[in-house]
């Protein structure tokens, strides 16, 4: 699987340890850098070109996850879930579809995100479970509005 990373200055050696670890894992890595201090900067390019087929998903951070998660949503398609757990990690993906994760830098010790990595790439989405009738009427939503 192809991923691509970004993140701001804050968070940079967070996000080469996930990406070193993503390689460890058998992944492809691509890094959109970490020297914009605008974190949206960074999030949205990422969400754009995962959209855009660059990459099959995308891992954004910054000291919470929460304003990379909130600038990585607002392009259309992007479907990105800030994750704290394991549970919320493995779902991510196969309960909401999530094409890309946010994780904080400040607020995650680097061995839990690394699990929390795993956890979102060893899962696939099956449109036919329960949730599929869920995540279409977000994709819906998207396409009326």
């Amino acid at each position: 699987m192809k991923l691509i990373f970004g993140c701001d200055p804050n968070a940079a050696e967070f996000k080469k340890a996930l990406m070193a670890r993503a390689v460890e894992l058998g992944h492809e890595v691509e890094d959109y850098g970490s020297d914009d201090p605008i974190y949206a900067n960074v999030a949205t390019r990422v969400a754009e070109d995962v959209v855009a087929g660059g990459a099959d998903r995308g891992v954004v951070v910054c000291g919470t996850g929460i304003g990379v998660s909130i600038a990585a949503n607002k392009v259309r398609g992007a479907y990105c879930a800030c994750v704290a757990d394991v549970y919320q990690a493995q779902r991510a993906t196969l309960s909401n579809n999530a094409n890309l994760i946010a994780m904080g830098s400040q607020v995650l010790g680097i061995e839990t995100a690394k699990v929390l990595l795993e956890n979102y790439l060893a899962n696939e989405f099956d449109p036919d479970s329960r949730s599929g009738v869920k995540v279409a009427r977000i994709c819906e939503y998207e396409a009326e509005h």
